[in-house]
């Protein structure tokens, strides 16, 4: 079965790096996948969005007008992604939609902070009364699935592992490869750090299963 997945965010929320590693898992898991991302013309700081297709057979165009699952984890990718949902749309979007610190894309979770020199500035909290702002869902959407994950990885985890929250949820409501398919692409990437502080696999695999704790269904419409 094809599952087509769309990802937005912010630049800095790891968008394309979930959308990468979901790629990678599908295809050592021996299905087909197609990765392609979009940076915007707005680039750094700008939406990032990641277009995933994940099938048993093969996949005959790389792009597609309409997703199964869409993922949204700001204002504005929710405005930048709905051009992609129809009623057969599960639209998920983090309702706490704070803003997103500035990482590189290269990186994901706990591993960010010791990865990048203004990790300190950058996990100060924020007035999340300044931050939230009311948004316009997506009407035409099938389904819509509201997620915390922002808000709980700050206050259960670290605010690193909020992007691996994100992919766990993916995970869970899609069910388009298996979790442990996910966490061998998760060694694959971030063994090297794993092995140098076990703590830090253990944090980004809680949060994974946290993530897919979040979604309580499993299959797109």
């Amino acid at each position: 079965m094809a599952v087509r997945i769309v990802l937005a965010g912010e630049g800095g929320q790891g968008v394309q790096v979930i959308a990468n590693i979901l790629a990678e898992a599908a295809y050592a898991e021996g299905k087909e996948a197609v990765y392609i991302p979009n940076f915007g013309v707005e680039q750094r700081g700008g939406v990032s969005i990641a277009f995933v297709q994940i099938d048993d057979k093969r996949i005959d165009s790389p792009k597609f007008p309409k997703a199964d699952i869409v993922v949204a984890l700001s204002n504005r990718a929710v405005d930048r992604t709905r051009q992609y949902v129809d009623e057969r749309t599960t639209f998920v979007y983090d309702d706490s939609l704070v803003a997103a610190a500035e990482i590189h894309e290269d990186v994901i979770g706990i591993q960010a902070v010791e990865a990048d020199p203004r990790s300190q500035r950058q996990t100060e909290a924020v007035d999340d009364s300044k931050q939230r702002k009311t948004v316009r869902l997506p009407e035409s959407a099938g389904t819509i699935i509201p997620l915390s994950a922002n808000d709980i990885a700050k206050k259960e985890l670290h605010p690193r592992v909020f992007n691996v929250m994100i992919l766990g949820a993916v995970l869970k409501a899609t069910g388009v490869v298996s979790v442990e398919q996910v966490k061998a692409a998760l060694e694959a990437r971030l063994g090297g750090k794993f092995a140098k502080n076990p703590e830090l696999r253990d944090l980004n695999y809680r949060a994974l299963e946290r993530g897919m704790g979040l979604v309580e269904h499993v299959g797109v419409n």
